[in-house]
């Protein structure tokens, strides 16, 4: 092999970092850049969080445990590009959003006044509706967030296949 394949120790910490710089870019966006997260969007962050407490821990586990680690690393990130997936799908309306706060809210009987009380503080962003990122790239933040899931997910990956990391 030309290359040695890093670490599981070093391939988690890349792992967690790439994690931690993912939902940076998304914080980023929404502070920075004034793009409103649906509620789809939130719940696509959540595996970023979960792959760097698991990458800081595979960091730390004993060197026999290094590789099964890793693995459940790279599960972390598939589950994060099959939220995206599901969020992507919503985007391009092949089905409509598991999530309750992604549908307009149903108002039944009640005064306008009730109406008023019952309707959230802010307006949410339907969850059907694309975020762009980039204005001149026909890709949502969705399709973007599945793209760098699996990539992450291949590269920790490829961390499976190299040497046991036994010294």
């Amino acid at each position: 092999m030309l290359l040695e394949t890093p670490s599981p120790r070093l391939m988690g910490l890349i792992g967690a970092g790439c994690a931690a710089a993912a939902l940076g870019v998304a914080f980023a966006s929404e502070w920075w850049g004034g793009l409103v997260p649906c509620a789809l969007c939130l719940w696509e962050r959540w595996p970023y969080r979960v792959a760097i407490a698991v990458g800081l821990v595979v960091t730390v586990v004993p060197r026999t445990w290094g590789k099964p680690a890793l693995a459940l690393l790279a599960l972390v990130f598939l589950a994060g590009a099959a939220v995206a997936l599901v969020h992507v799908g919503v985007e391009l309306k092949w089905w409509k959003s598991p999530l309750p706060e992604c549908a307009a809210p149903v108002f039944s009987g009640g005064s306008i006044a009730d109406r008023l009380k019952a309707m959230p503080f802010l307006p949410a962003k339907p969850c059907d509706d694309p975020t762009y990122l980039i204005p001149f790239l026909p890709v949502s933040m969705a399709q973007l967030n599945v793209l760098c899931a699996l990539v992450l997910a291949g590269f920790v990956g490829l961390g499976l296949r190299g040497r046991s990391d036994t010294r």
